[in-house]
């Protein structure tokens, strides 16, 4: 059986097919948002919206409709589904042993105050997560720190969602780039470079939207010092390698020289309040009975589980390594549905099959090294193989309704991509004409918030940017880094991430709260991209590489 998608399938009109390709996404927001609907709930009635507009509407047999769904679900089981649970299980092994306490206090040591920690955290140190491992990683473990420092849940989860913005495009070792470069044929350096001309601006804005988001303007202007070396420091390192190195560690390096700079500004510089949120007490009052002295020693103990995280995810992300790890992986057709859809012009330049390739890389899976580092750190803390076992456990039977729900959502955003639901509405922004480079990146953002990956944006949309643009005279360098670029911006509000920072901060149901925190912040962030890319298309013509 095999079936080719239409792009038009009401009434031949762009405008009212992309008004019922919007159905799902509208129905799994509204529920989520609007009507405090619990999440798997939510993404299991916009799942089935999605099938039934897909076969009624679209065309679809039945038959492909429901293999795309099951492909979905387990993709969204694993590998993303095995990063959550193996993350939050590290975390509950420094909190089982005592250990987190010890790390609170030696982040207090460096500054009490909590914009302080968001940027350390959220920022810098979700950065490297991403850097060196991407999908849901850095959200997942930057939450889970927040949570254990005493932050709130909700503006938890919020603030490790907008910190995880700017490094996204060069996340997982340049993947989204590596990517982008594969499908769209375009040289790989030059469009490492454009990325590295488009982000670093929103990498320096990124800290000071952070801290506004959390305390309010006059919060922010009380340590704007820390917040221009920590994104100053950044956006330098990620423009200098992303356009003389290439996109490989573009987040390792950046991440790690932004830490180092503002270790050193807080040697010479402390806000001159200590913030803290409504909810505490005054740092004066509560300094006496909660300054603990950490020595060295003890600093090192504590930190050990996320030392060596950082370690065994770095080097699992090593491409020499990720090969040979990768040669145990399975790969399976997934039957009815490889290779079974056409996806056609005007998306790619011409007829192609859709590939539907299940890996069970179960060796070289992200979630596996971070399991594989919850272990080493449990038997370096003196947890008993049966207590690391039972501790696993409970691990997994707290996040049950999480993995579910991570399931429907990537089930309904499968049923999308295979049906060819997403790609109207991404017709529908690049029929926008003299408009498209301000439209451009808001197509990665519909990309990214649909998927939940830039890397899958880039596979979505990255061949219709390159195409569009050249039927436009413009060049396909700047349209196709600008998904990518604009695709960061909806990394926040996508519902993978959404479910991921609700389990890492245990607000289970709550994900309509946490989408409503940070929606405002993904829609404004993505339009500044939008004018910015519009900007290098019209006045700033000599920032694109020739």
């Amino acid at each position: 059986m095999t079936w080719n998608q239409t792009y038009t399938p009401v009434a031949g009109s762009p405008a009212l097919s992309a008004l019922v390709a919007a159905i799902p996404v509208v129905v799994l927001l509204g529920l989520l948002a609007a009507c405090h609907v619990r999440a798997h709930l939510a993404a299991l009635a916009g799942l089935l919206s999605a099938i039934v507009i897909a076969i009624a509407v679209y065309g679809m047999p039945a038959k492909l409709a429901a293999t795309s769904a099951l492909f979905g679900a387990a993709f969204g089981l694993f590998p993303i589904g095995w990063i959550v649970l193996c993350a939050i299980f590290v975390y509950d092994i420094t909190v089982h042993t005592g250990q987190f306490e010890i790390v609170k206090h030696s982040i207090a040591g460096l500054a009490d105050d909590r914009r302080i920690q968001v940027l350390l955290i959220a920022f810098s140190f979700g950065a490297f997560l991403e850097g060196a491992a991407g999908f849901g990683t850095p959200v997942a473990i930057s939450a889970a720190m927040l949570i254990g420092l005493g932050f709130r849940p909700l503006p938890a989860a919020g603030l490790a969602l907008i910190g995880n913005t700017a490094p996204v495009a060069f996340g997982a070792l340049g993947t989204p780039i590596l990517t982008l470069a594969h499908v769209t044929g375009l040289d790989l350096l030059k469009l490492s470079a454009m990325a590295g001309r488009q982000l670093p601006p929103f990498s320096l804005i990124v800290p000071f939207w952070l801290i506004c988001a959390m305390s309010g303007w006059r919060g922010m202007i009380e340590v704007w010092p820390a917040c221009l070396v920590t994104g100053l420091s950044f956006a330098t390192a990620q423009f200098v390698i992303s356009n003389f190195h290439g996109p490989w560690v573009v987040d390792i390096a950046g991440s790690a020289f932004s830490i180092l700079c503002l270790i050193v500004l807080l040697k010479f510089w402390q806000p001159r309040t200590i913030w803290r949120f409504d909810h505490e007490e005054p740092i004066e009052a509560t300094a006496a009975a909660t300054k603990v002295t950490v020595t060295k020693r003890q600093a090192l103990v504590a930190w050990s589980p996320w030392i060596i995280l950082s370690i065994v995810v770095f080097v699992w992300g090593l491409p020499v390594v990720k090969n040979v790890l990768n040669r145990s992986a399975i790969n399976f057709n997934v039957p009815a549905l490889h290779l079974s859809v056409f996806r056609g012009p005007p998306v790619v330049p011409k007829l192609e099959r859709e590939k539907a390739i299940f890996t069970f890389n179960y060796l070289s899976a992200t979630g596996t090294a971070l399991l594989i580092a919850g272990v080493i750190s449990g038997l370096i803390l003196r947890v008993p193989p049966i207590d690391l076992a039972r501790l696993f456990a409970k691990t997994l039977y707290r996040v049950r309704t999480s993995l579910l729900t991570i399931a429907a959502m990537l089930a309904l955003g499968y049923t999308t991509r295979y049906a060819g639901i997403d790609a109207t509405m991404g017709l529908a922004l690049a029929s926008t004409g003299a408009l498209f480079p301000f439209f451009s990146p808001l197509l990665g953002w519909l990309g990214v918030a649909l998927t939940g990956s830039d890397t899958s944006s880039n596979v979505l949309f990255g061949n219709l940017q390159r195409i569009t643009a050249e039927k436009l005279n413009l060049p396909p360098i700047l349209a196709a880094a600008a998904n990518s670029s604009g695709g960061v911006m909806g990394k926040m509000i996508d519902a993978q991430s959404i479910v991921v920072a609700a389990v890492a901060t245990d607000q289970h149901n709550k994900e309509g709260e946490i989408l409503r925190y940070v929606f405002f912040h993904s829609v404004a962030l993505a339009v500044l991209v939008g004018i910015y890319v519009w900007m290098q298309a019209t006045i700033l013509r000599g920032m694109v590489p020739r």
